[in-house]
């Protein structure tokens, strides 16, 4: 099992909490750089969001 599998498993039932997460570690990073490299912490989140299904539609189900 990998390390990205281990971390999936640890996050079921709890993509909401894992979401707000990545988007505080990322706008910490944009605070840090004073923006700089906002594009990249952007497609970051949206990758590792995607990556750990915490992105939700309208009516709640995860995306992908």
């Amino acid at each position: 099992m990998s390390a990205l599998d281990k971390i999936k498993k640890m996050l079921k039932g709890h993509e909401d909490q894992a979401g707000k997460g990545i988007d505080k570690a990322g706008d910490m990073v944009d605070d840090r750089t004073q923006g700089k490299y906002r594009k990249h912490v952007d497609t970051a989140q949206d990758r590792l969001k995607q990556q750990f299904g915490t992105e939700r539609d309208q009516d709640g189900p995860p995306r992908g």
